[in-house]
């Protein structure tokens, strides 16, 4: 397995002025915990960690001190607009622990039911998984090309690579095809070449000038 290796050093300085400062300088603030030793904060490269990510690599190998330690990349928190990385946990690992880490689902082929008329949905972006560390899968292969009208793929479907196991119930639905929703428009009936009527709109106004006119007509009489 190719590990990238991504440069740590110490970070002293803590709270929120100081984390917004090294972000601007390109730099992310973290903390590595694990394996019974103290946690420790650390500060990595922005451009770094965003690309292990971004090439789904859940190990990585973490060079502070002049050593280097193996770690998972267990949690990346990003900014409101979840683009920007703003914080990362790294967890302390060997290569034969086992470890529970999402993995992207990967939805491959045209269902037929949307030739059909109907409509794809899925229920899940990605999926928790259990493997040793080495053993990780990038992402999850989904093949939906059999999928008909109201038909459904759950988790016990999933074809997942050997010592890998889905924390997830097997019988959560991670995609189907539904039919579409029939559109019902009540409309009264117009004869052909007629204008639709409109309809008789009275106001206070109005009503209060006609009872007024009846009032008159009686006094004649």
């Amino acid at each position: 397995m190719d590990i990238t290796t991504i440069q740590a050093q110490k970070r002293e300085a803590h709270g929120s002025r100081a984390a917004r400062r090294l972000r601007e300088e390109g730099k992310l603030p973290g903390i590595v915990y694990g394996h019974g030793e103290d946690p420790q904060n650390v500060i990595v490269g922005t451009r770094e960690l965003a690309g292990a990510v971004r090439h789904g690599q859940h190990i990585v190998q973490l060079e502070l001190d002049g050593q280097t330690k193996q770690v998972l990349i267990k949690d990346v928190q990003y900014d409101h607009l979840a683009m920007t990385p703003v914080h990362v946990d790294f967890l302390r690992v060997d290569l034969h622990q086992r470890v529970t880490v999402t993995v992207p689902l990967e939805f491959k082929g045209t269902p037929a039911g949307i030739a059909e008329g109907g409509i794809f949905e899925s229920t899940m972006g990605d999926i928790e998984v259990e493997c040793t560390v080495t053993e990780i899968p990038s992402s999850i292969r989904v093949t939906t090309t059999e999928l008909k009208i109201g038909d459904a793929i759950h988790v016990r479907d999933l074809q997942l690579p050997p010592n890998v196991a889905a924390k997830a119930s097997p019988e959560a639905i991670v995609c189907a095809v539904r039919a579409k929703a029939a559109e019902e428009v009540v409309a009264a009936p117009v004869a052909e070449g007629a204008e639709p009527a409109e309809p008789e709109i009275i106001t206070r106004r109005e009503k209060v000038e006609e009872e007024g006119a009846e009032e008159k007509e009686k006094e004649k009489k």
